[in-house]
């Protein structure tokens, strides 16, 4: 029974970082910023995140149910990242803060990778799970930096 309350506890963390997705999602001002030709069509974007954040959570109850003495540390840095996950959408396209926002996806990026990096040292699959959540926020952090660099933001 426990071990289905950690699921739903990091479900819900999960599903809280989603939300702020949602309800700061890509309105007219994303729609008329400059972005590079190699932006995915919007449909590709709650497909990919709800894959991902299925793997993050999954990922998460694995190494919460391993008892490895790394165990607190590997979920330190989930919790980390996944609240600055939930930072990104509010600061960029709620508050159109393009800069600020890239300052958000640095920050995740590092603590993606880190928690990739300790889920592997816990459990392989839970890292191996977290990988193409890395691979997406490289590609989220180049094309916010693209459209930083490339569109008036007044940052």
């Amino acid at each position: 029974m426990m071990d289905w309350l950690v699921l739903a506890g990091f479900s819900f963390a999960a599903m809280a970082a989603a939300s702020t997705g949602a309800i700061f999602a890509p309105g007219e001002w994303y729609r008329a910023l400059n972005k590079p030709t190699w932006t995915p069509p919007d449909w590709v974007f709650p497909i990919t995140w709800m894959v991902l954040y299925v793997a993050m959570v999954v990922a998460a109850w694995r190494v919460a149910l391993s008892g490895d003495p790394l165990m607190a540390f590997a979920l330190s840095i989930w919790s980390s990242q996944i609240v600055l996950n939930a930072l990104w959408s509010p600061v960029f396209f709620g508050a159109q803060r393009v800069g600020a926002g890239m300052a958000v996806l640095v920050a995740l990026w590092a603590s993606v990778a880190a928690t990739l990096v300790t889920f592997l040292l816990v459990d392989l699959i839970a890292g191996l799970l977290f990988a193409p959540y890395l691979v997406w926020v490289s590609i989220a952090g180049r094309l916010n930096w693209w459209i930083l660099r490339n569109n008036p933001t007044g940052e």
